[in-house]
């Protein structure tokens, strides 16, 4: 039986955002070493605010700061911190209460061990030597041995350079297995051939394989050769271009449409080509066009038949 693949995939979509009043004024604070929250209808404070009243959905704007030390609601301790993660060395994530806020913000508390970290120890801020205006002003928690402080004070919310935007990066990387059925399915792609399972249920031949018929509920294990040429049932037209690596760095706009291989009961999408894109149209008839060492198609051109009959394809749309 022949190995089941897999390979490391990272999915990374850093994007940018504005800020409003209430986010700009709490992250301007924490570059100038000043925690804000805002106050509730109710009257509780918020840490970290938010520019809505949770209970009441109305907006608030009414700005108080907090003291830098707070109380530990409760942890969860990080043996072994990953990239990007706020340290290094093993440490506690916290929720904690700032003195003067009524509710928690989650953040990393550094201490040497697991048994050092208890519900209700008293910690304060350790803030960042170089600041931005990011949640990463603060670089981590730290144990502290001092009372609670009381009361929270009004704050206007004015600084000078206030921050207006930041960019969050957010990535997901891990090591993906598509089990069985695909990897016999990416397999035969990369002898030119395409190969789907049909249900001996409903007798759906479904491509890419799945290993089990998604409406019967039952594995599937009958591989069934479909193609190479299809239909198009389906299409969009892509304004935006794809990247700028040698493989994605395609001229827009271009077309992706879904197209049912004929012997296949379910549409795969891949880009139309060929064709200028204002001709690609719903029944073309379609081929797979492969580079030199791909795995997969790079695309698929009119095969030159005639368009195929809307009624051999409506129900794959």
């Amino acid at each position: 039986m022949p190995e089941v693949l897999s390979a490391p995939l990272v999915v990374e979509f850093p994007f940018t955002r504005s800020l409003g009043p209430v986010q700009s004024a709490f992250l301007t604070g924490l570059r100038e070493r000043t925690v804000l929250g805002v106050r509730s209808a109710d009257g509780k404070v918020l840490v970290p605010p938010v520019e809505y009243d949770p209970v009441t959905a109305e907006e608030i704007r009414d700005l108080v700061e907090v003291a830098p030390t707070g109380t530990v609601t409760t942890w969860a301790w990080n043996p072994a911190p990953r990239r990007d993660q706020p340290l290094r060395t093993p440490f506690a994530w916290v929720m904690v209460k700032l003195d003067g806020a009524d509710t928690a913000l989650l953040h990393v508390l550094d201490a040497p061990r697991a048994d050092a970290v208890s519900t209700g120890m008293r910690v304060r801020i350790r803030w960042a030597g170089e600041r931005v205006g990011a949640i990463t002003d603060i670089a981590c928690f730290e144990p502290y041995e001092g009372g609670a402080a009381t009361g929270a004070a009004p704050h206007d919310g004015h600084f000078e350079n206030l921050v207006t935007g930041i960019t969050t990066p957010a990535r997901l990387d891990y090591t993906y297995s598509p089990g069985r059925a695909p990897t016999d399915y990416i397999n035969a792609l990369a002898e030119h051939r395409t190969v789907g399972e049909r249900c001996p249920s409903c007798r759906k031949v479904y491509v890419p394989p799945r290993g089990a018929c998604p409406t019967c509920g039952i594995a599937t294990e009958e591989r069934v050769e479909v193609g190479p040429r299809g239909t198009v049932t389906t299409f969009c037209i892509v304004n935006i271009k794809a990247g700028h690596t040698a493989n994605l760095d395609i001229e827009v706009p271009y077309v992706y449409g879904h197209i049912a291989l004929d012997g296949a009961d379910l549409a795969l999408h891949g880009r139309i080509g060929g064709i200028p894109y204002d001709q690609v149209r719903m029944g073309l008839r379609v081929e797979p066009v492969w580079t030199e060492g791909g795995r997969h198609p790079d695309h698929y051109r009119p095969s030159g038949e005639p368009d195929a009959d809307y009624d051999v394809y409506k129900e794959l749309i």
